[in-house]
């Protein structure tokens, strides 16, 4: 099974991943994942934070001459910012997030040894890992798509036509978003709520293509696709809602508006990834029953507002219990462009897992031997 695990702190010495089920014989480019990780640092609204790092990626396992072995992967981000055992302790938590909570449920009296841990900074692994996931998925012709679909409540109603065309556009947009004609009002909004000393949410949609039917399964409640792709990214920090497809919408609709009807066209070559069955709507997601349908899997993720803000919100100092302000620590206004980049990183690895579940072998070319298999026999 394919599966990561990441360790770190925000201000510690490293952050770590290590990635198991990996396939041998793959050839892992860092400038790939490097350039991932410099996107991750990108996008308006971000704070000073990112002017100190420089997010580089170092294997230190599971590799010789960049060919992966089979072995465990691991990966290292150094982080330039390392004072974690200078900085000092945090007794005024701040009101979303999760320094009263994990101070109670550890039985602390320093939040500095919850928020360390429960930091985005984390998500500098989790993207390191999605693009090592994205080289896999790139070798069967499988793509992810993660742009801004909208930030503090002003949202793009653009349907993405041709991807290749958005990631022109998303490369030039510092918002990474692809309507042009929402962008300077958000750019102003984001402005006008720095100066306020406030903080910015936003609409996220990540779109993976190329997929074949039958990616997730049916049978049980923790092997559907559609409910897995929801936990990874309600993991990604300040997401608080995942739709796939219509999404909410599809409970205010008739069903005849909203399920999509089924087609066929013979396949020209002898395999294909949906038998030739095909549909002209795509309102499920390119999900049904847990199962991937054959059509683009779309999926959007709402993040809430950052909760470190430079006017504080009220809250109770942990030792005195006198009602004082939260702490500040240095954080962004707005980080949805950067969470556009986490929750891409994190529908690859859910695809790239449910692919290897599928398809898994030991080597890269036994999961190219199932695969084409796999595609012959779905057209016959």
């Amino acid at each position: 099974m394919l599966y990561f695990k990441t360790a770190g702190e925000s201000h510690g010495k490293c952050l770590v991943a290590m990635i198991e089920g990996f396939p041998a014989g793959v050839f892992i480019d860092e400038t790939v994942i490097n350039r991932e990780m410099k996107r991750r640092q990108g996008g308006l609204g971000r704070g000073g934070r990112m002017q100190i790092e420089e997010d580089h990626v170092e294997i230190l396992a599971g590799t010789r001459k960049n060919i992966t072995l089979g072995s465990p992967l691991c990966l290292m981000i150094k982080n330039s910012d390392y004072k974690i055992d200078e900085l000092p302790a945090v007794t005024r938590p701040r009101p979303g997030h999760a320094d009263l909570a994990g101070v109670l449920k550890y039985n602390q009296k320093d939040a500095r040894n919850i928020l360390e841990r429960a930091s985005a900074r984390e998500t500098a692994a989790r993207v390191s890992v999605g693009a090592v996931a994205k080289i896999l998925l790139s070798l069967f012709g499988i793509g992810t798509f993660g742009y801004v679909k909208g930030i503090g409540g002003i949202n793009s109603d653009k349907f993405l036509k041709d991807i290749g065309v958005a990631e022109k556009i998303r490369e030039k947009s510092s918002l990474y978003c692809i309507d042009q004609d929402i962008e300077e009002r958000i750019m102003e909004k984001i402005k006008q709520t720095a100066e306020k000393g406030d903080s910015l949410g936003g609409v996220i949609e990540v779109i993976a293509y190329g997929l074949p039917v039958g990616l997730g399964n049916h049978t049980q409640w923790d092997l559907r696709l559609d409910a897995r792709l929801a936990c990874a990214l309600m993991s990604v920090q300040a997401i608080k809602g995942v739709e796939l497809g219509l999404g909410c919408t599809a409970a205010n609709k008739f069903g005849s508006e909203v399920h999509d009807e089924i087609f066929y066209e013979k396949p020209v070559q002898d395999k294909s990834a949906t038998g030739g069955f095909k549909r002209a709507t795509n309102n499920a997601g390119g999900i049904e029953g847990g199962i991937s349908n054959g059509e683009p899997i779309i999926v959007r993720a709402y993040m809430k507002p950052i909760p470190t803000l430079k006017r504080p919100l009220r809250s109770v100092d942990l030792l005195t219990k006198e009602p004082i302000t939260a702490t500040y620590e240095r954080s962004d206004v707005c980080a949805v462009p950067a969470a556009s980049v986490v929750c891409e990183s994190m529908v690859a690895f859910e695809i790239g897992r449910a692919f290897m579940e599928k398809f898994g072998g030991d080597s890269i070319g036994e999961v190219k031997r199932n695969y084409e298999g796999y595609l012959s026999s779905i057209w016959q």
